[in-house]
């Protein structure tokens, strides 16, 4: 496979997940949100993010998303994991398909891979989430429920 190529590797079954269809979704994000630059996304299981958050974030514990941003300053964007089981019970929580929720966590890891940090940007990287998640037709995105749950 030709290193410009977006790609999503799965390391676990994924009910209720058309491989085809997220792969076609990875690929409209590099298309439409990178401008072109590809990544690699890995859908994987709570204990793998576990184990990433701890190794390379020291928090011992499983997340929904982490972006690895490559050093690069052209061509290949990096790499993203999702938790499928935190999809899962993300989707479930939320009202909508596992589907719509790996694709929101895809979207959310793309935009970290782009330079996004919505720890620090003033919120650039949520006006961009509600930008894309219109424009892509997904259900809120991380960053709303998250200002929605402080507010609450």
């Amino acid at each position: 496979m030709p290193a410009e190529q977006t790609a999503l590797l799965f390391h676990l079954a994924t009910p209720n997940l058309s491989r085809a269809q997220a792969r076609v979704f990875a690929k409209r994000l590099a298309e439409e949100v990178t401008g072109g630059r590809p990544f690699t996304c890995l859908i994987t299981s709570d204990a793998e993010l576990q184990r990433l958050n701890r190794e390379f974030r020291s928090k011992n514990h499983p997340t929904d998303v982490l972006s690895f941003p490559s050093r690069q300053t052209l061509g290949f964007l990096g790499d993203i994991a999702i938790s499928f089981d935190r999809a899962k019970h993300q989707a479930a929580a939320y009202g909508h398909t596992v589907a719509q929720e790996v694709e929101v966590l895809m979207l959310h890891g793309v935009l970290h891979l782009v330079g996004m940090d919505h720890e620090k940007d003033r919120g650039r990287m949520a006006r961009a989430e509600n930008k894309w998640r219109a424009a892509l037709g997904l259900p809120r995105g991380l960053i709303e429920r998250a200002t929605r749950a402080e507010t609450a």
